[in-house]
């Protein structure tokens, strides 16, 4: 079961989903539109991508083999939070549990395959513990400190992370060994590269190449238009290499912008803030819907009064979304 990598969520996890996604829209379509042919080549709906961390390199995985297999990737359009890919510039204790990684791989891999907490009573206990770390802010505020010094002084708050409804007795998230083995070689080969199974007979079988598929390379393949959101005080995937994917990015001439906010790493997950909102929902509303669809749902609207566009003002909303045509979509 824990015999993955990287590779396994851009080249199946993804695909599955996405997949599914588009079995449901065109269902969805085909009833309330009857007279549009859905099952044309044509895709009958808009669908972006939000992403985070490794699910940043995950999706632009997905997006380049798609590409390369000739497959259709059914996006419009990519926004990236601090996604991962390249590493080499990284806090010393990731630097030294990254070397530690790779060398112990081939004894600790088959005798611990998956970071997890195993059994439901140890998943009790640790359930029981970050409930503490919010009932008692001294012992919550002690154990932040700790965790940002492990990860090189990032502020994100981990006390926070692991305090979240899916960390309980009855399932908690687990990682891949070789998932984190992956990110160690990326950091490595200073490449944001697929996963390198160790000799040339398996690359070669894998990607019909002795070395793994260097994805950096195959930028030009990326043909929506992708929105990289850097931290300024992310210490696990700093600025600069975010910074990395969007020249490699704007050199394969890609649609691509960049954008910084005063962030630690996992802030863009629980700060809420009102101006990454506004940036997001901005960069989202540039996607222009399909225009059988969108006419109809202008339509209806103008049957039944413009209830939605009357209660706020143009001037609500940031510059950026002001040139955009607001046209509601499902």
């Amino acid at each position: 079961y824990w015999r993955y990598s990287v590779n396994e969520h851009g080249t199946q996890d993804i695909p599955a989903m996405l997949d599914k996604i588009h079995a449901i829209k065109t269902s969805e379509l085909r009833h309330q539109h009857p007279e549009h042919d859905v099952d044309t080549s044509d895709q009958p709906y808009k669908l972006s991508a939000i992403c985070h961390s490794l699910g940043g390199a995950v999706m632009l995985m997905y997006l380049i083999t798609r590409r390369l297999e000739n497959l259709p990737h059914r996006l419009s359009r990519l926004i990236l939070l601090s996604p991962a890919g390249f590493h080499e510039e990284c806090t010393v204790a990731l630097t030294v549990l990254s070397y530690l990684l790779r060398l112990l791989a081939p004894v600790l891999a088959p005798l611990v395959p998956g970071f997890y907490i195993p059994t439901r009573f140890f998943r009790m206990l640790f359930n029981k513990l970050a409930r503490d770390f919010h009932n008692y802010p001294a012992v919550g505020g002690l154990v932040q400190t700790l965790l940002s010094y492990v990860v090189g002084g990032d502020s994100s708050n981990w006390v926070g992370v692991i305090g979240q409804p899916h960390y309980n007795m009855n399932d908690m998230p687990g990682v891949s060994y070789y998932v984190a083995v992956h990110l160690a070689q990326m950091k490595h080969s200073r490449k944001f590269i697929m996963y390198d199974f160790g000799n040339a007979n398996a690359n070669m079988k894998a990607y019909g190449t002795a070395l793994p598929l260097d994805l950096g390379s195959h930028y030009d393949l990326i043909d929506v238009p992708v929105d990289l959101v850097a931290g300024c005080k992310d210490k696990v995937i700093p600025a600069s290499m975010v910074r990395k994917h969007y020249k490699l990015m704007k050199n394969s001439g890609v649609d691509v912008s960049y954008n910084e906010f005063k962030y630690a790493h996992v802030d863009f997950l629980f700060s809420h803030s009102e101006e990454l909102l506004a940036y997001v929902m901005s960069r989202l509303l540039r996607v222009e819907p399909p225009l059988s669809v969108s006419q109809s749902k202008a339509m209806r609207l103008g049957r039944t009064g413009k209830r939605r566009s009357s209660n706020r003002k143009s001037s609500d909303f940031p510059s950026e979304v002001k040139e955009v045509d607001l046209v509601p979509t499902e």
